[in-house]
């Protein structure tokens, strides 16, 4: 460790954030330690929020235990925002005019949800999920609300319209798209995706390009997607994508592109300041992921790096989904011209995308963690895998260990 770190500021109060300070504590950081948020809680885990929050009225799903986040020794700044990075000066300046001097700077802002529409903000009951206090107000509406409209056929909007059919609430899901979750999933799983949330009776409207939405005097609110007006929706939750949160890095004259440019270690164009989570461009990929894996496994490995260790991150894109009790598993994204290989077991179907030499690009996993598991030492180890023996639910995976 270097000597001369004697004070790290972490501008984020998320995910990346948290498991950063933790792994810094835990590598023997014995300096000051500031965390800058925009929210009042302690570090929490976003998964949740779609999910048992606002179906189980679970509590603020605290990253660590009270006695485990004590022990960090954290110097809280909330809430409150970063406003300026004077890099010169390796300072950071905050809304209420406060400067924070850093020997080494964690970027950790993830991202935030954006609207197609700017208008939509102004609409009572029209409303996005990405915070603790987000998903208190979506739970509520819930409690009351008869029908829900959602927009946008992504992860985000179809974990919520699987909460809110086992909550009993009319569900209809808007998407631009000719299929759900087309950007980041294969045809064949997308297809797998519509029929389950079929048959927990969603309403789906695909290739609905023109969507408008009005506010009713009574509160709800009416979506009229190409021409056809519906009946008003008691609640409207918009899941369209996010915004990165890049202003502070561009601002600073960071290098970025997707997201802020890193290298595996988490090293930005400045050589005191890193970047962890959805903010950070995937070193490898060359984009950003909204994962709950990479924020934690990349954000431990940068804080190696800040402390002048050696550090290196290659993990491959894993994300996972909860939808109307099915376990949803993606590894690796989709990139190039691949065929689909589908297994069908009594358990649950896996999907294995592979290229022309055999080796497996993406897999998506039903009800099969185990698979998974298989998938990441098949990535690592680019091996070669047979089409015949993958699609036969009477051959053990377990042989291609």
């Amino acid at each position: 460790m270097t000597s001369d770190i004697q004070r790290i500021v972490v501008i984020g109060g998320g995910q990346a954030g948290g498991h950063a300070c933790k792994a810094l504590r835990s590598e023997g950081f014995m300096g000051q330690l500031v965390v800058v948020a925009d929210e009042p809680h302690d570090f929490y885990e976003r998964p949740p929020l779609s999910k048992g929050v606002i179906t189980a009225e679970e509590p603020l799903p605290k990253l660590f235990p009270e006695d485990s986040l004590a022990a960090l020794d954290i110097d809280w700044r909330r809430p409150h925002r970063a406003t300026r990075i004077d890099r010169d000066a390796r300072q950071v300046e905050l809304d209420d005019g406060t400067r924070l001097s850093y020997d080494r700077l964690l970027i950790a802002t993830g991202s935030r949800p954006q609207l197609p529409v700017e208008e939509w903000s102004s609409i009572d009951n029209v409303m996005t999920l990405r915070s603790w206090d987000d998903a208190c107000r979506l739970r509520k509406q819930l409690a009351s609300g008869r029908r829900i409209g959602i927009i946008g056929g992504g992860w985000i909007g179809l974990e919520v319209a699987s909460s809110a059919r086992k909550l009993g609430v009319e569900v209809d899901v808007f998407e631009r798209a000719p299929a759900l979750c087309g950007r980041s999933v294969g045809p064949e799983v997308a297809e797998a995706i519509r029929e389950l949330h079929q048959q927990h009776r969603v309403g789906l409207e695909l290739e609905r390009q023109n969507i408008q939405l009005d506010a009713e005097q009574d509160g709800r609110v009416t979506i009229q997607a190409d021409g056809r007006t519906h009946e008003p929706y008691d609640l409207v939750v918009v899941g369209t994508g996010v915004a990165i949160n890049l202003e502070l890095a561009r601002e600073a004259g960071l290098e970025t592109a997707r997201g802020i440019v890193i290298d595996t270690a988490g090293h930005t164009s400045d050589p005191n300041i890193f970047a962890a989570g959805d903010v950070a461009q995937h070193p490898q990929l060359g984009l950003c992921l909204q994962s709950w894996a990479y924020a934690q496994n990349q954000a431990r490995v940068v804080a190696d790096a800040m402390l002048g260790k050696q550090a290196h991150y290659d993990e491959p894109a894993w994300l996972w989904s909860d939808q109307h009790g099915v376990n949803i598993q993606i590894l690796g994204v989709p990139t190039g011209e691949t065929r689909c290989v589908i297994r069908q077991e009594p358990q649950g179907s896996v999907y294995f995308y592979l290229n022309r030499d055999n080796r497996l690009v993406q897999m998506v996993a039903f009800d099969q963690p185990r698979a998974i598991k298989l998938g990441k030492r098949w990535l690592a180890a680019a091996r070669v895998l047979d089409p015949e023996a993958l699609a036969d639910p009477g051959f053990n995976l377990m042989q291609l260990r």
